[in-house]
Parts: structure tokens; C-alpha cells; sequence
């Protein structure tokens, strides 16, 4: 797959991994290695940077060699929306496409199907859909949308879905491909992904 140049790929490590027990969620192994390994090698491909939003263990994901950017002050409780205003202040492209850390299965083609999809709605922000549910955080942002995150994170706006919603946010079908969006939140996630390979 060529990568989309205008798109910077932004991971989004820098939750508590509170129902992981704590633990860095991003560092969890998965048939041996770090579930962003597995992210990092879906999404790479699929654009022409990266960016890695993470709150700790900053040497371990600056050692893949790519950008690794932390929570603004005082954003710092604000959840996801926190780590995409601060790679979208970081990104040197008019776009970034966000994925979870714990998502092994990403979509391989997500890139270019929410930027295919964002041009015909004439968005600046486009999620995918399952089917099902939205899964806002796989979601293509314009950069251009930052001083309005900006604004709803510091006015105390934490809800991806609804910043989204109030952004003019479109979607893309991914019906049929639900497995595509499985997040790995839990041990047992991890025992029941294992199980089912």
C-alpha cells in the first residue's frame, strides 16, 4: 500500500491502562511482542509519519525511532482528546488518522478509506463505523480543527464521540469488519484474542 503523504498516523498511548491493572497498555505483550508494535505495523504503512502519544515509558516508544509527544498541561485528565490536541500541535501534515494502542487488528486500509470518505462529505473530520457503533477513535482529523480542541479540552470537553459530533465529524462503512476494531483492554481481551486466532 503507498502511504498518504498528507497524513501523519497518530497512536494513542497515553491512557492509565486503568482495567489492564495499571500497566502501560501500549507495552502489553501479545504473542511476544508490545501491542503497539502490532499497531505500528498496520498503520505505518498506511502514512507518511508517525506520531505516538504516550504519558510515561518515553525512551521505551521514542526507541521506534519515531515522534513521541505527551499531554499539554493541564489537559492532562482530559482522556484521548488530550493526546490528539497535542499531536495534532505536533504534526507537520494537514491530517492525522488516530488509533487506540491496544487495536492489533487495525483496519489496512483506514487512511485512505476516511480520507476517501471525508472528501466526499466535505468534512475536516471522518471516523469509521463498524457497522454496529462509531469508533471514534479511529477517526481522520484536519489539523485545521486544533484551536477549536483546544478550546472544548480546556473548557473541560473529554468525550471523543461528542467533540466529534459537534465537530460536523462524517463516517466510513467498515460494515462486515467489526473485528478490525477490537480493543484489548483486559487480560482476559488479551486470553479471549488468543483463544480465537
Amino acid at each position: 500500500m503507498t502511504p498518504l503523504a498528507n497524513i501523519t498516523g497518530v497512536i494513542l498511548a497515553g491512557g492509565r491502562g486503568t482495567r489492564m491493572g495499571g500497566v502501560d497498555k501500549g507495552l502489553v505483550l501479545l504473542d511476544g511482542k508490545p501491542l503497539v508494535e502490532h499497531v505500528l505495523h498496520r498503520l505505518e504503512p498506511q502514512v507518511s509519519s508517525i506520531i505516538i502519544s504516550a504519558n510515561r515509558n518515553f525512551e521505551v516508544y521514542a526507541g521506534y525511532g519515531f515522534t513521541v509527544v505527551s499531554d499539554e498541561p493541564g489537559s492532562k485528565d482530559a482522556g484521548p482528546l488530550a493526546g490528539i490536541l497535542s499531536a495534532m500541535t505536533h504534526a507537520r501534515t494537514n491530517y492525522i488518522v488516530t488509533v487506540p494502542c491496544d487495536a492489533p487488528r487495525l483496519p489496512t486500509d483506514l487512511a485512505a478509506r476516511l480520507l476517501a470518505q471525508l472528501k466526499r462529505d466535505h468534512s475536516r473530520a471522518c471516523m469509521a463505523h463498524d457497522g454496529v457503533r462509531p469508533q471514534p477513535i479511529f477517526t481522520l482529523l484536519h489539523v485545521s480543527l486544533k484551536d477549536a480542541l483546544h478550546r472544548a479540552v480546556h473548557a473541560g470537553e473529554y468525550i471523543v464521540a461528542k467533540w466529534l459530533q459537534n465537530s460536523g465529524c462524517s463516517s466510513a462503512d467498515f460494515s462486515g469488519r467489526a473485528d478490525c476494531f477490537i480493543n484489548l483492554n483486559t487480560a482476559e481481551n488479551i486470553a479471549e484474542f488468543n483463544a480465537h486466532k
